[in-house]
């Protein structure tokens, strides 16, 4: 009997162990990513992002709290969490704020292709006043003065406050503006009666360089505008290179010759020629 109960202990054991055997062998033989489960989709990086662009702001009636609609991402799963608007630091007589919000919309996988307008609200410290608002960097400003409140007026290239149109030194950088100069360009001459404006202006060409006596350095490009006066400012009609009057009485026969009949025309030097590379001989 002892025999019989040994020979049936031992075969127990013998199972146990081929079964051990059995599912470790088959925990051994699972290959990472060789199961048959389906690996999740990477997520998509969330980006502190700033708008594409601002397009209004609002104040309210206390002047105690403006809202700000910027332009943000947009598609078919959200594109935008966090929208925020926040005080930075203020600069002489301007309010700054500062919109960001977290995206996605850096990698096109996430179908944030799309625009939409959202609007972020933010407290001010004190009413705004005679403060400009400008929100975001380069600054999209806004003011109270003259706006058809609750809504601020957008401000333009030259300010909240542009200079009246007239022959001032004010008016005559706003024509500048005008008609896309180069920066750095310099007016050489003004003929003006307030309602018309003839403006001749260069700017430099060549290589940077701090020669003042090299000519690649001094030399210049030029043009000669002219200008109607509108309410948003001078307007350019015309440009040219010649003297006196024939070609702008051609386009604008009201154009006065008191303006024009002094003008020569523009120096050769404002329009420099550059002798071409040498070209190099082809090796035989």
């Amino acid at each position: 009997m002892k025999r019989s109960g040994s020979t049936r202990g031992a075969a127990a054991a013998a199972l146990l162990c081929a079964l051990a055997v059995l599912l470790l062998g088959a925990c051994g033989t699972q290959v990472a990513g060789r199961d048959d489960t389906t690996p999740s989709a990477t997520a998509l990086p969330w980006t502190l992002s700033a708008p594409i662009g601002i397009t209004g702001a609002t104040l309210s009636p206390d002047q105690r709290t403006v809202t700000v609609a910027a332009t943000v991402p947009s598609g078919p799963k959200p594109c935008v969490r966090h929208l925020r608007a926040v005080l930075t630091e203020p600069v002489r007589n301007t309010v700054n704020v500062q919109v960001t919000y977290d995206s996605p919309a850096g990698d096109r996988a996430s179908g944030c292709t799309r625009t939409t307008t959202a609007k972020a609200r933010v407290k001010l410290t004190e009413p705004l006043g005679g403060h400009e608002l400008a929100v975001g960097y380069p600054g999209t400003v806004f003011t109270a003065d003259g706006a058809g409140l609750p809504a601020l007026r957008l401000c333009g290239d030259l300010g909240c406050t542009p200079p009246a149109t007239g022959c001032t030194t004010g008016s005559y950088e706003q024509a500048v503006k005008a008609v896309d100069a180069p920066a750095h360009t310099y007016r050489d001459a003004e003929h003006c009666d307030g309602k018309w404006l003839v403006l001749d202006i260069s700017w430099r060409t060549g290589p940077v360089c701090g020669d003042p006596a090299d000519s690649a350095c001094t030399s210049r490009l030029g043009d000669r505008w002219f200008y109607r006066a509108e309410k948003s400012g001078w307007k350019p009609f015309f440009r040219t290179t010649e003297g006196g009057c024939r070609a702008v009485r051609d386009r604008e026969p009201d154009f006065p010759t008191a303006l024009c009949a002094s003008l020569e025309p523009l120096a050769p030097s404002l329009h420099p020629t550059y002798s071409p590379s040498p070209t190099a001989t082809p090796s035989s």
